[in-house]
Formats: C-alpha cells, sequence, structure tokens
C-alpha cells in the first residue's frame, strides 16, 4: 500500500505551523509508522533545528533532486525513533530550483518507502508555496484564532481546492487557543474559525507553555506526557492513522487568573 503525501501549510507565518510539523512527525513514528520530513522553506529552514538536528544537515532536498546526493547520505534518521527521517530544506539556493515535475516524483518514489511524507510549507502562497502543494495528497491548514489568521487561512483553503486537484482531502488544525479568551469572545474559538474556513476539523492545540520549555531543551511536546499541546497532537496523528478520537476538553484550562474585560 503507498503512502500518502501530506502537507502542513498556513497563509500567515508565524502561527506554528513548523512546530506542528516536527511534533506530527514524531506522533506519527510513535503509532509505529514510517515518516518521512521534508522541509521546504528555502533559505530559511528550521524543522532541522527543531528536531535538534541543525549539525548533521549536510545535503538538502534540491541536493537530492539534482542527483549531488543520495537518499542514503541526504535523508537524516532520528536517533531515538528510527522510523523517521527528515530531509532539510537548502539555505543558500533560491526558491525556484526546487523544480515542481522533479520534486513530485521524487515525493511519489518515496511513497513506495514511507507511510506518510509530512512537507513543512513556508508560509504565504508564493512559488514555495506551489512545491510544496504539487505533489500533496492531503493538506492540513494551520491557524491561530486571530482574524487575519483566519482569513488567509481561508484564502489558502480556496487556492487549494480551486487549483490542486491532486489533494483529495484539506483539514484544518487551530493552534495556540486559549479556551478562557475564546469563551470571552477576546478571540475567535475553534468554530468560529471552522466556519470561516470551512474545511473538515482535524484538531485543536491549545495555547501551552510546556511547548516553549521544551523546544529551549531541544525536545518536542509529544514527548512530555504534561504537555496538553503535545496529547492534542498525538490524537491528530490517530485521526491521520483513521481512529475516531474525541476532541480534548479545554474549558478547565485556565492560562490567567485575571479576567479579560
Amino acid at each position: 500500500m503507498m503512502g500518502k503525501v501530506i502537507v502542513v501549510t498556513s497563509g500567515k507565518g508565524g502561527v506554528g505551523k513548523t512546530t506542528v510539523t516536527a511534533n506530527l512527525g514524531v506522533a506519527l513514528a510513535l503509532t509505529g509508522k514510517r515518516v518521512l520530513m521534508i522541509d521546504t522553506d528555502t533559505g530559511l529552514r528550521n524543522l532541522d533545528v527543531l528536531l535538534g538536528f541543525e549539525d548533521r544537515a549536510l545535503y538538502d532536498v534540491i541536493d537530492v533532486l539534482e542527483e549531488n546526493a543520495s537518499t542514503e547520505d541526504a535523508f537524516i534518521e532520528h536517533d531515538v525513533y528510527k522510523s523517521l527521517y527528515m530531509l532539510p530544506a537548502s539555505q543558500t539556493r533560491d526558491k525556484e530550483e526546487l523544480e515542481l515535475e522533479s520534486f513530485k516524483n521524487f515525493c511519489d518514489e518515496q511513497k513506495k518507502r514511507f507511510d506518510y511524507i509530512l512537507i513543512d510549507c513556508p508560509a504565504g502562497i508564493e512559488y514555495g508555496f506551489k512545491c510544496a502543494l504539487y505533489p500533496a495528497d492531503e493538506a492540513i491548514i494551520v491557524s491561530v484564532p486571530d482574524k487575519g489568521a483566519i482569513r488567509d487561512a481561508d484564502r489558502v483553503a480556496g487556492i487549494i481546492e480551486a487549483e490542486y486537484p491532486g489533494v483529495k482531502e484539506t483539514h484544518l488544525l487551530v493552534n495556540r487557543l486559549i479556551p478562557e479568551l475564546a469563551d470571552n469572545g477576546k478571540t475567535a474559538g475553534a468554530e468560529e474559525t471552522l466556519v470561516t474556513v470551512s474545511v473538515k476539523l482535524i484538531g485543536v492545540v491549545p495555547e501551552d507553555p510546556r511547548v516553549l520549555i521544551n523546544a529551549y531543551d531541544s525536545r518536542l511536546c509529544v514527548t512530555d506526557r504534561h504537555s496538553l499541546a503535545g496529547k492534542a497532537i498525538k490524537n491528530i496523528a490517530r485521526r491521520i492513522n483513521g481512529e475516531e478520537v474525541k476532541l480534548l476538553k479545554l474549558k478547565k484550562i485556565r492560562l490567567f487568573k485575571k479576567k479579560y474585560r
């Protein structure tokens, strides 16, 4: 059975897309799946940093496509999760050097080896976005619950539907939700975001200081049993695997003692 290519994208930068990609890759590997993560953010790669691979990134995706490096040399295997691999983006090449057809053919070939290929897409809708979407079977749009991010997420959903028929399913992931603020009408909630973006909801990840705490120690929140964000992303991984998993109950989470007026 062939694997799936899932692109993790967003309209707006700073919504936690790369953090979601890194944690989701580990979460899927924890379920026993073979996972390849590909960073396509040419010039501004960060996925390797989150995974602690920055000193091991000798080759990049363009090197592989141009046959200057083999996959055996370029793929970075995780030290702990042996079914998890990563292919970095280039920091020195131009975005246009990531050629569309070559990249799609490469991803199609890797679907024979991996259950999931996660593509970390650059923010925005320029050429890097086009490259990341071109080989994708499914898309996860990450948005935080603010008006600008929601509008941009809706725009991305519309582009995917209109221009990428190969993407058979598109999902929404609401990230960094603070239930107290959403309940008080100070930010959008998951339901309001879902109504605007109008694609299937795959999960809601709460704001969680343990994400930053773990990242500072080069760890991911899905490996922290006390992290609510980690639990939410693990549940998303289970949904990707086809399980029916209820959303976390977040109403009792209070990150602020002060009431907002």
